[in-house]
């Protein structure tokens, strides 16, 4: 209790001592009125009138003092912000909050040449300058945008290597070793972080933006080392991971093709790549990825396969196409003839590619009437062949061709053209070509013959020995006639190889006759 009192008394004192102080200050004022009222009313005119006159000389002097306290105070080296007011040709005049706006002349905008400062910087515009004087011969502080966005640029650069952030500059030149980029400071790229590092000609990326890592940076020695190879793994993990989640099986994607190898193609579907085999490419057989994607081509293609944990990814574009095998039945039947090229060679047999991109086989059996080891006796690759179909299988996409029995039908439609009438007997021998002229021989042979009998009796009668060697005579002379004219006409009307005409069999003569003959002598 004796506590709360003295509080109370202590709070009243203070309550009381303010209340003192204004009495005794009104008690002084009232006193000053009162000697002031009894002074004269001229003093009081003439002192009156030097305390209007001297106010406002106070106030200006007040305001002067207020305002140039609110202007900026500048030292060299200073990085201020301003904002650009005027832009002409002798530079661009940016206001800083001093008495004076200063100027950044046109060779301090930027570190690159450029023809007008409104490529720079635009009217109404805030930006970072570094202070170069405080004042110049005209009182204008001399500021430079190069030097601000130089310091600005190496700050941004360390701070993008502590935190492992990832920049975007501009590729400037292609220098020895790599590349030569613009990050407000200049940087350098080596070659081998370049795409995936394996790029032969870094001309390609001058005048691109790339995303790049800091991998090395010494502002003492100006020198800034970034790699791009690094910047499009990360960028690739992350789009992996993405692309990885929302894949599945049966999905229909667009990709860009990567690279291409003997069995088939890389196709890049946003950070991860998928296989396409090349038996996945078409309904028809291809004989090399190249003939039917290019590098850089954009397509859509299936999701065959799908394995999440070794991110791998089977991809088809024959799936999207329209499969030549479900119609085969009414496009083609058994019997009909067709035509198509040899497209491999098989032990089996030769595999036809037909119009509609449908691969068919002829086996050896078929090829040829003769037997048939291999089929290159019969066909080659590129053989525009006219086979015919003997077996279609739908189900097992499946269809058996044959040349040999189209051969058959041809020689069968052939011979057919070339028969004979049936009034014509076929068979055709030596008599039909040389019939006619054997006649006439025979009947003039028996001609002379008669000639000749009544002379050989009448001497037969006379001598039997000289009868013989007449006779023998008479019946050789119409042989060699006959031979003779056979022979001659024969090779007017048609080529013979040989023609023998057998004439009359003559008597042998006898012995005894010779002896007769020499009598007569």
């Amino acid at each position: 209790m004796m506590e709360d009192k003295n509080e109370l008394e202590e709070i009243q004192e203070q309550d009381t001592e303010p209340m003192e102080a204004s009495a005794e200050v009104g008690m002084e004022a009232a006193e000053e009125t009162e000697s002031a009222a009894a002074e004269p009313e001229t003093e009081v005119e003439a002192t009156a009138e030097p305390e209007v006159t001297e106010k406002p000389k106070i106030q200006e002097m007040g305001n002067a003092m207020d305002y140039s306290d609110s202007m900026r105070s500048l030292s060299r080296g200073d990085l201020v912000d301003g904002v650009v007011v005027h832009i002409d040709r002798e530079g661009v005049l940016v206001d800083v909050g001093t008495k004076s706006e200063g100027i950044i002349p046109p060779g301090e905008l930027s570190n690159q040449h450029v023809e007008s400062p409104e490529d720079v910087v635009k009217v109404g515009e805030t930006i970072h300058v570094y202070v170069m004087e405080t004042e110049n011969e005209h009182g204008n502080p001399v500021l430079s945008k190069k030097r601000a966005d130089f310091g600005k640029a190496w700050e941004r650069v360390e701070q993008a290597f502590e935190d492992g952030k990832t920049l975007m500059a501009m590729v400037t030149d292609r220098v020895k070793g790599g590349l030569q980029v613009d990050l407000g400071i200049r940087g350098f790229v080596p070659g081998s972080h370049v795409g995936g590092g394996n790029v032969k000609s870094l001309e390609r990326y001058v005048g691109q933006s790339l995303p790049l890592k800091v991998i090395e940076v010494d502002r003492e020695r100006r020198k800034v080392v970034l790699s791009h190879r690094l910047a499009m793994e990360e960028q690739r993990g992350k789009q992996r991971t993405e692309t990885m989640a929302s894949l599945a099986e049966g999905q229909i994607r667009e990709g860009v093709v990567r690279r291409i190898t003997d069995y088939g193609a890389f196709v890049d579907l946003g950070g991860i790549d998928g296989l396409l085999h090349i038996s996945e490419m078409s309904w028809s057989r291809i004989t090399h990825p190249s003939t039917a994607v290019k590098v850089g081509q954009k397509l859509n293609v299936m999701i065959l396969r799908l394995d999440p944990k070794s991110e791998r990814v089977s991809l088809g574009i024959r799936q999207i196409l329209p499969d030549p095998w479900a119609e085969i039945e009414d496009k083609y039947r058994i019997g009909d003839v067709v035509k198509g090229k040899v497209t491999r060679l098989v032990m089996s047999g030769a595999f036809v590619q037909l119009d509609e991109g449908i691969e068919a086989i002829i086996p050896n059996s078929e090829l040829s009437h003769k037997r048939v080891k291999r089929p290159e006796e019969v066909v080659s690759v590129g053989d525009e062949v006219e086979i015919k179909i003997i077996d279609i299988r739908p189900e097992e996409r499946r269809m058996t061709l044959s040349l040999r029995q189209l051969q058959e039908v041809k020689e069968r439609k052939d011979f057919e053209s070339y028969k004979p009438r049936d009034d014509f007997d076929s068979r055709m021998t030596l008599g039909h070509l040389i019939g006619d002229k054997l006649q006439n021989l025979v009947a003039n042979g028996k001609a002379a013959d008669e000639e000749t009998e009544p002379e050989a009796v009448e001497a037969a009668e006379d001598g039997g020995e000289e009868v013989g060697a007449e006779a023998v005579t008479v019946e050789e002379a119409p042989a060699e006639t006959a031979e003779e004219v056979a022979e001659t006409e024969i090779v007017e009307e048609v080529t013979v190889a040989e023609v023998v005409v057998e004439a009359p069999p003559a008597k042998e003569p006898k012995k005894p006759a010779k002896k007769s003959k020499k009598k007569s002598e």
